[in-house]
């Protein structure tokens, strides 16, 4: 399976961050494949701690042809026309699309597979554990349950009430 991650904490021209999401899930299908899930929508802390906005975040299952160079390029043109300016590292963004896994593969070099952070991100893991629950980490060969379990104290994901996953 292929797992894309979503975050925003800045409204962008499609609305508030959750209204993004949903829009950039809707372009990422129109041209890169098949959405077959999508988590609830959290609420998160930044990381690192900081005063920016907390992020919406989500994690999306995608059936696709492309192989992963081009879905990542794919996922930037996206972020660039949604209004997304890289400047700083963890700056607050209208959008944020990362490549999370491609199916089993491991690589090194760009896009990294999986994603070397993912493993450490409740933002990411606890979405990923409602539509994929037994994913097994490529890399590391341990279940995103046990992930979960093994990340790093004092970081906040929350659901955000009345989002439901699409399965």
């Amino acid at each position: 399976m292929i797992f894309i991650g979503l975050g925003s904490n800045q409204p962008s021209i499609f609305g508030p961050p959750q209204a993004t999401l949903k829009a950039a899930l809707e372009r990422v299908a129109q041209e890169g494949g098949r959405i077959v899930a999508r988590s609830r929508f959290y609420k998160s802390s930044p990381i690192p701690e900081s005063v920016q906005p907390w992020y919406v975040n989500a994690v999306a299952a995608l059936e696709t042809r492309l192989p992963p160079e081009d879905l990542l390029f794919l996922l930037h043109r996206i972020e660039a026309e949604f209004g997304r300016v890289r400047r700083e590292k963890n700056e607050p963004r209208s959008i944020d699309l990362d490549l999370l896994a491609y199916n089993s593969f491991i690589r090194d070099s760009p896009p990294i597979l999986p994603h070397p952070r993912m493993h450490d991100r409740a933002f990411v893991l606890l979405p990923l554990a409602e539509i994929a629950p037994g994913w097994i980490h490529p890399r590391l060969g341990v279940p995103v349950e046990q992930l979960i379990v093994n990340l790093p104290p004092g970081q906040i994901a929350e659901p955000i009430k009345g989002t439901a996953p699409d399965k």
